[in-house]
C-alpha cells in the first residue's frame, strides 16, 4: 500500500486544497497562504516586495492559515484604535504588511488600490472543509493506494490525484460496492459518507474503515 500526499497540478479552475497541500508552498519563490476558506498564491507579491519589511510577516506565515489576521464578518483585516491618534487602524501584530497604509499620516503615505487580500488575481482555490482518506483498489493487479482528498472533490478530481500512480486511470471504471460511480459527483454525493466521527464516538480508531473505490480496467485499447 502507498499513502499518497499530492501537490496540486496546474489550475484551470479553482479547486479545493487540503492544509497539507498548502503547507508545502512555503518559500519566497513558491508562497501560498490560506485564510477564511480561500487559498492564495502570493509568490508574485513576495517578489514585488522582496527585501522589504512589509513582506516579512507573510514570509513567516508562508504555507500557513492566516485567518486570525482577518474579521470573518467582513473579510477585511482586523482593526484597533491607535493609542496616540485615537484613529481606527488595521491591526498588524506581526509588523507592517503590503498594501496597509501608514498608521500615522506622513510624507511616505500613498493610496492603495486593491489590497492583496481582496484581489481575485491571487485566489487559486479554496481550503477544504474537511480532508478525508479514500482507498483505490485496482482489481486487475491487486494494487491499493490510500489518498487524502478534499470533501468537495468530484470523482473526476480524485482520478486526477490518482494519475501519478496509474497514468492510465482514465481508462478504468470506478465502482463502490458494485455501483458505478458518477465522476461528476463527490464521494458524499455518491453515497460514500465519511464515518470517522461515528467511529470515534463508538470508541474505535478513526481509520477503522476507509472506503475503497474499486477500479476496473475497460480494455478500451487506448494508449498505455
Amino acid at each position: 500500500m502507498c499513502v499518497c500526499s499530492l501537490v496540486p497540478m496546474a489550475i484551470a479552475a479553482r479547486r479545493h486544497y487540503t492544509p497539507a497541500e498548502v503547507v508545502v508552498h512555503n518559500t519566497p519563490s513558491d508562497l501560498w497562504v490560506s485564510f477564511l476558506g480561500r487559498v492564495l498564491d502570493l509568490t508574485s507579491l513576495a517578489q514585488e516586495y522582496d527585501g522589504t519589511q512589509e513582506i516579512k510577516p507573510i514570509l513567516a506565515h508562508a504555507g500557513k492559515d492566516i485567518s486570525h489576521w482577518f474579521d470573518p464578518r467582513t473579510g477585511e483585516l482586523k482593526h484597533r484604535i491607535h493609542p496616540v491618534t485615537g484613529v481606527r487602524v488595521p491591526y498588524t501584530p506581526h509588523g507592517p504588511i503590503p498594501h496597509v497604509s501608514l498608521e500615522v499620516p506622513g510624507p511616505l503615505w500613498r493610496p492603495v488600490g486593491v489590497p492583496w487580500w481582496v484581489d481575485p488575481k491571487y485566489v487559486i482555490g479554496f481550503l477544504t472543509e474537511k480532508a478525508r482518506p479514500v482507498r483505490i483498489l485496482n482489481v486487475l493487479t491487486g494494487q491499493e493506494c490510500t489518498l487524502t482528498v478534499c470533501k468537495e472533490d468530484k470523482l473526476s478530481r480524485i482520478l486526477e490525484r490518482f494519475l501519478p500512480f496509474n497514468s492510465h486511470a482514465s481508462g478504468y471504471t470506478f465502482k463502490f460496492e458494485t455501483r458505478v460511480l458518477d465522476m461528476n459527483k463527490s464521494l458524499e454525493e455518491n453515497d460514500i459518507p465519511d464515518e470517522r466521527e461515528l467511529f470515534l464516538d463508538l470508541g474505535l480508531e478513526d481509520n477503522f474503515y476507509i472506503p475503497a473505490l474499486m477500479i476496473y480496467f475497460n480494455d478500451d485499447l487506448t494508449e498505455m
